[in-house]
Protein backbone atom coordinates (compact mmCIF):
# COMPACT_ATOMS: atom_id res chain seq x y z
CA UNK A 1 0.00 0.00 0.00
CA UNK A 2 2.70 2.19 0.27
CA UNK A 3 1.97 3.35 4.06
CA UNK A 4 3.79 3.62 7.10
CA UNK A 5 1.06 4.94 9.03
CA UNK A 6 -2.07 6.54 8.53
CA UNK A 7 -3.75 9.60 9.92
CA UNK A 8 -7.07 8.62 11.94
CA UNK A 9 -10.05 10.49 12.98
CA UNK A 10 -10.89 11.24 16.49
CA UNK A 11 -14.23 11.18 18.10
CA UNK A 12 -14.50 14.75 17.37
CA UNK A 13 -12.78 14.77 14.35
CA UNK A 14 -15.90 15.38 11.49
CA UNK A 15 -15.83 16.32 8.21
CA UNK A 16 -17.21 19.46 8.52
CA UNK A 17 -15.54 20.58 11.93
CA UNK A 18 -12.24 19.35 10.19
CA UNK A 19 -13.01 21.33 7.34
CA UNK A 20 -14.23 24.70 9.63
CA UNK A 21 -10.86 24.40 11.60
CA UNK A 22 -8.74 24.21 8.24
CA UNK A 23 -10.47 26.89 7.18
CA UNK A 24 -9.98 29.49 9.82
CA UNK A 25 -5.93 28.30 9.57
CA UNK A 26 -6.09 29.52 6.33
CA UNK A 27 -7.78 32.51 6.73
CA UNK A 28 -5.91 33.09 9.35
CA UNK A 29 -2.12 33.06 7.12
CA UNK A 30 -4.10 34.82 3.84
CA UNK A 31 -5.34 37.20 6.15
CA UNK A 32 -8.35 36.93 5.06
CA UNK A 33 -11.65 38.37 7.60
CA UNK A 34 -14.82 36.59 7.40
CA UNK A 35 -16.87 39.57 6.37
CA UNK A 36 -14.60 39.69 3.00
CA UNK A 37 -15.91 35.66 1.83
CA UNK A 38 -18.11 36.06 -1.06
CA UNK A 39 -18.41 31.97 -1.67
CA UNK A 40 -17.91 29.02 -0.01
CA UNK A 41 -17.60 25.68 -1.53
CA UNK A 42 -17.76 22.78 0.46
CA UNK A 43 -15.05 20.56 -0.70
CA UNK A 44 -16.28 17.21 0.60
CA UNK A 45 -17.93 13.99 0.36
CA UNK A 46 -21.55 12.82 0.96
CA UNK A 47 -20.68 11.10 4.16
CA UNK A 48 -20.30 13.86 6.83
CA UNK A 49 -22.16 14.60 9.97
CA UNK A 50 -26.04 14.56 8.49
CA UNK A 51 -26.26 12.75 5.34
CA UNK A 52 -29.01 14.95 3.47
CA UNK A 53 -27.52 18.45 4.80
CA UNK A 54 -25.77 21.34 2.53
CA UNK A 55 -22.79 21.73 4.42
CA UNK A 56 -21.18 24.83 2.72
CA UNK A 57 -23.86 27.00 4.77
CA UNK A 58 -23.36 25.70 8.30
CA UNK A 59 -19.48 26.30 7.42
CA UNK A 60 -20.54 30.07 6.67
CA UNK A 61 -22.38 30.27 10.26
CA UNK A 62 -19.61 28.76 11.90
CA UNK A 63 -16.60 30.96 10.49
CA UNK A 64 -19.39 33.99 10.35
CA UNK A 65 -19.09 34.74 7.10
CA UNK A 66 -22.81 37.17 6.95
CA UNK A 67 -21.95 38.41 3.40
CA UNK A 68 -21.03 34.87 1.28
CA UNK A 69 -23.36 32.11 0.49
CA UNK A 70 -22.56 28.47 -0.31
CA UNK A 71 -22.96 25.29 -1.92
CA UNK A 72 -21.55 21.21 -1.48
CA UNK A 73 -19.32 20.30 -4.51
CA UNK A 74 -18.54 16.78 -4.74
CA UNK A 75 -16.53 14.50 -7.48
CA UNK A 76 -15.23 11.64 -5.02
CA UNK A 77 -11.05 12.38 -4.39
CA UNK A 78 -10.89 14.65 -7.35
CA UNK A 79 -13.48 17.20 -6.10
CA UNK A 80 -10.69 20.02 -4.41
CA UNK A 81 -9.23 20.38 -8.14
CA UNK A 82 -12.54 20.09 -9.54
CA UNK A 83 -13.82 23.20 -7.52
CA UNK A 84 -11.16 25.27 -7.84
CA UNK A 85 -12.04 25.72 -11.23
CA UNK A 86 -15.75 26.08 -10.63
CA UNK A 87 -14.27 28.91 -8.37
CA UNK A 88 -11.94 30.19 -10.87
CA UNK A 89 -15.07 30.07 -13.29
CA UNK A 90 -17.39 32.02 -10.85
CA UNK A 91 -15.18 34.51 -10.25
CA UNK A 92 -14.95 35.21 -14.10
CA UNK A 93 -18.34 35.29 -14.72
CA UNK A 94 -19.99 37.42 -11.63
CA UNK A 95 -17.60 40.54 -10.52
CA UNK A 96 -19.76 40.53 -7.40
CA UNK A 97 -17.47 37.62 -6.04
CA UNK A 98 -13.88 38.49 -5.00
CA UNK A 99 -12.84 36.13 -2.61
CA UNK A 100 -13.71 32.54 -2.51
CA UNK A 101 -13.45 30.04 0.41
CA UNK A 102 -12.90 26.20 -0.32
CA UNK A 103 -13.37 23.87 2.77
CA UNK A 104 -14.34 20.39 3.49
CA UNK A 105 -13.41 17.22 5.45
CA UNK A 106 -12.65 13.78 4.82
CA UNK A 107 -13.17 10.65 6.70
CA UNK A 108 -14.54 8.04 4.49
CA UNK A 109 -12.37 5.38 6.02
CA UNK A 110 -15.41 4.84 8.29
CA UNK A 111 -16.59 3.36 5.22
CA UNK A 112 -14.22 0.60 4.77
CA UNK A 113 -14.64 -2.67 6.38
CA UNK A 114 -11.46 -4.26 6.67
CA UNK A 115 -12.91 -7.57 6.31
CA UNK A 116 -13.89 -7.16 3.17
CA UNK A 117 -10.58 -8.11 0.68
CA UNK A 118 -12.86 -6.59 -2.40
CA UNK A 119 -12.55 -3.15 -0.80
CA UNK A 120 -8.41 -3.58 -0.19
CA UNK A 121 -6.90 -0.96 -2.22
CA UNK A 122 -8.72 1.44 0.19
CA UNK A 123 -7.36 0.29 3.26
CA UNK A 124 -4.81 3.51 2.98
CA UNK A 125 -8.18 6.24 3.20
CA UNK A 126 -7.04 8.54 6.56
CA UNK A 127 -8.71 11.23 7.73
CA UNK A 128 -8.14 15.24 7.60
CA UNK A 129 -9.33 18.40 6.92
CA UNK A 130 -8.53 21.73 3.99
CA UNK A 131 -9.13 24.61 2.87
CA UNK A 132 -7.61 26.83 0.25
CA UNK A 133 -8.31 31.18 -0.44
CA UNK A 134 -8.57 32.22 -4.10
CA UNK A 135 -9.52 35.94 -4.49
CA UNK A 136 -9.85 37.69 -7.62
CA UNK A 137 -6.29 40.24 -9.01
CA UNK A 138 -4.54 38.03 -6.39
CA UNK A 139 -0.51 38.77 -7.60
CA UNK A 140 0.79 35.88 -6.09
CA UNK A 141 0.01 31.70 -6.78
CA UNK A 142 -1.65 32.16 -9.90
CA UNK A 143 -4.65 29.34 -10.76
CA UNK A 144 -4.14 28.81 -14.21
CA UNK A 145 -6.20 26.08 -16.11
CA UNK A 146 -7.77 23.00 -15.11
CA UNK A 147 -8.51 19.61 -17.01
CA UNK A 148 -11.04 17.05 -16.67
CA UNK A 149 -11.22 13.62 -17.32
CA UNK A 150 -14.33 11.15 -16.02
CA UNK A 151 -15.45 7.50 -17.57
CA UNK A 152 -18.33 6.56 -16.70
CA UNK A 153 -17.74 2.66 -17.52
CA UNK A 154 -16.79 3.18 -13.73
CA UNK A 155 -19.57 4.43 -12.27
CA UNK A 156 -21.38 2.04 -10.26
CA UNK A 157 -17.88 -0.09 -9.65
CA UNK A 158 -17.75 0.96 -6.05
CA UNK A 159 -20.68 2.26 -4.09
CA UNK A 160 -22.02 2.54 -0.88
CA UNK A 161 -25.30 -0.02 -1.76
CA UNK A 162 -27.84 0.98 0.99
CA UNK A 163 -29.40 4.34 2.27
CA UNK A 164 -30.46 5.19 -1.30
CA UNK A 165 -33.55 5.47 -3.36
CA UNK A 166 -33.04 1.89 -4.53
CA UNK A 167 -32.38 0.14 -0.78
CA UNK A 168 -33.16 3.06 1.95
CA UNK A 169 -32.79 1.10 5.10
CA UNK A 170 -30.09 -1.05 6.13
CA UNK A 171 -31.31 -4.50 7.39
CA UNK A 172 -30.55 -5.27 11.44
CA UNK A 173 -27.69 -5.47 12.37
CA UNK A 174 -25.94 -4.06 9.27
CA UNK A 175 -23.58 -0.88 8.72
CA UNK A 176 -23.80 1.15 5.57
CA UNK A 177 -20.25 0.03 4.06
CA UNK A 178 -18.52 0.90 0.67
CA UNK A 179 -18.04 -1.99 -1.40
CA UNK A 180 -16.92 -2.82 -5.12
CA UNK A 181 -19.43 -5.12 -7.43
CA UNK A 182 -16.96 -5.90 -9.44
CA UNK A 183 -13.30 -6.13 -8.34
CA UNK A 184 -12.16 -8.23 -11.28
CA UNK A 185 -13.89 -6.10 -13.85
CA UNK A 186 -12.94 -2.92 -12.17
CA UNK A 187 -9.29 -3.80 -12.45
CA UNK A 188 -8.96 -4.98 -15.57
CA UNK A 189 -10.98 -2.31 -17.01
CA UNK A 190 -8.88 0.73 -14.91
CA UNK A 191 -5.89 -0.52 -15.86
CA UNK A 192 -6.00 -0.04 -19.57
CA UNK A 193 -7.31 3.67 -18.96
CA UNK A 194 -6.18 5.05 -15.20
CA UNK A 195 -2.49 5.90 -15.87
CA UNK A 196 -2.89 7.13 -19.12
CA UNK A 197 -5.66 9.18 -18.13
CA UNK A 198 -3.37 10.99 -14.94
CA UNK A 199 -0.71 12.05 -17.48
CA UNK A 200 -3.17 13.57 -19.77
CA UNK A 201 -5.14 15.28 -17.61
CA UNK A 202 -1.44 17.05 -16.12
CA UNK A 203 -0.08 17.38 -19.67
CA UNK A 204 -3.06 19.26 -21.20
CA UNK A 205 -3.57 21.50 -17.46
CA UNK A 206 0.06 22.41 -18.11
CA UNK A 207 -0.23 22.93 -22.49
CA UNK A 208 -3.35 25.06 -22.10
CA UNK A 209 -1.55 27.03 -19.61
CA UNK A 210 1.24 27.76 -21.92
CA UNK A 211 3.86 26.33 -20.83
CA UNK A 212 5.64 22.89 -21.60
CA UNK A 213 4.97 19.65 -19.28
CA UNK A 214 9.10 19.34 -19.50
CA UNK A 215 8.89 22.72 -17.40
CA UNK A 216 7.17 21.34 -14.45
CA UNK A 217 9.09 22.25 -11.05
CA UNK A 218 6.46 20.53 -8.46
CA UNK A 219 3.79 17.43 -8.93
CA UNK A 220 0.91 17.60 -6.00
CA UNK A 221 0.09 13.90 -6.23
CA UNK A 222 -2.45 12.13 -4.09
CA UNK A 223 -1.42 9.17 -2.10
CA UNK A 224 -1.46 5.83 -4.42
CA UNK A 225 0.86 2.52 -4.39
CA UNK A 226 4.46 3.29 -4.69
CA UNK A 227 4.84 1.73 -8.21
CA UNK A 228 1.92 3.93 -9.55
CA UNK A 229 3.66 6.99 -8.39
CA UNK A 230 6.89 6.06 -9.56
CA UNK A 231 5.54 5.35 -12.82
CA UNK A 232 4.02 9.00 -13.47
CA UNK A 233 7.23 10.52 -12.24
CA UNK A 234 9.32 8.68 -14.33
CA UNK A 235 7.02 9.78 -17.59
CA UNK A 236 6.90 13.24 -16.82
CA UNK A 237 10.36 13.39 -16.28
CA UNK A 238 10.38 14.59 -12.84
CA UNK A 239 12.58 13.20 -9.89
CA UNK A 240 11.62 12.35 -5.96
CA UNK A 241 12.69 15.35 -5.20
CA UNK A 242 10.23 17.01 -7.00
CA UNK A 243 6.89 15.73 -5.36
CA UNK A 244 6.38 13.88 -1.77
CA UNK A 245 5.20 10.58 -1.13
CA UNK A 246 2.41 10.89 1.67
CA UNK A 247 3.70 7.49 3.54
CA UNK A 248 2.57 8.91 6.66
CA UNK A 249 -0.12 10.32 6.01
CA UNK A 250 -2.00 8.19 3.66
CA UNK A 251 -4.80 8.80 1.52
CA UNK A 252 -7.17 11.59 2.77
CA UNK A 253 -9.71 11.89 0.33
CA UNK A 254 -9.32 15.32 -2.25
CA UNK A 255 -7.35 16.56 0.42
CA UNK A 256 -4.06 14.74 -0.84
CA UNK A 257 -2.66 17.84 -3.63
CA UNK A 258 -2.90 20.48 -0.49
CA UNK A 259 -1.53 18.68 1.92
CA UNK A 260 1.54 17.63 -0.71
CA UNK A 261 1.82 21.65 -1.54
CA UNK A 262 1.90 23.04 2.14
CA UNK A 263 4.40 20.42 2.87
CA UNK A 264 6.70 21.56 -0.48
CA UNK A 265 5.98 25.39 0.27
CA UNK A 266 7.72 24.30 3.90
CA UNK A 267 10.49 22.05 2.76
CA UNK A 268 11.20 24.69 -0.35
CA UNK A 269 10.42 22.22 -2.83
CA UNK A 270 8.25 25.01 -4.30
CA UNK A 271 8.92 28.87 -4.25
CA UNK A 272 8.62 31.70 -6.09
CA UNK A 273 8.18 31.57 -9.95
CA UNK A 274 7.73 27.24 -9.93
CA UNK A 275 5.64 25.77 -12.07
CA UNK A 276 3.04 23.26 -10.24
CA UNK A 277 0.71 20.64 -11.32
CA UNK A 278 -2.11 19.26 -8.77
CA UNK A 279 -3.51 15.94 -9.84
CA UNK A 280 -5.96 13.80 -8.50
CA UNK A 281 -8.45 10.79 -9.25
CA UNK A 282 -11.79 9.64 -7.70
CA UNK A 283 -14.08 6.66 -7.87
CA UNK A 284 -16.69 6.85 -10.47
CA UNK A 285 -14.18 7.40 -12.11
CA UNK A 286 -12.77 10.85 -12.78
CA UNK A 287 -9.07 12.26 -13.17
CA UNK A 288 -8.15 16.38 -12.66
CA UNK A 289 -5.13 18.81 -13.00
CA UNK A 290 -4.70 22.00 -12.12
CA UNK A 291 -1.44 24.31 -13.10
CA UNK A 292 -0.32 27.38 -10.67
CA UNK A 293 2.80 29.30 -11.07
CA UNK A 294 3.82 29.86 -7.83
CA UNK A 295 4.99 32.65 -5.79
CA UNK A 296 5.45 36.14 -7.70
CA UNK A 297 6.41 36.06 -11.10
CA UNK A 298 6.46 38.02 -14.06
Amino acid sequence: MGISSIILPSAEDHPVSMGVKAAKKAMKQGGVEPEQIDLILYVGEEYKEYPVWTAATDIQQQLGAVNAWGFDVSMRCGTSVMAMKVAKALMETDERIQTVLLAGGYRNGDLIDFQNPRTRFMYNLAAGGGACILQRGFQENILLETEVVTDGRFSRDVLVTKGGSLDPVPHPGEAMKLDVTDPDGMKQRLEEVSLTNFLQVIRESVKRSGYDPEQLDYLGILHMKRSAHDYVLSQLGLTQEQTIYLHDVGHVGQFDQWISLERAIQQRKVKDGSLVSLVSAGIGYAWAATTIRWGRWS
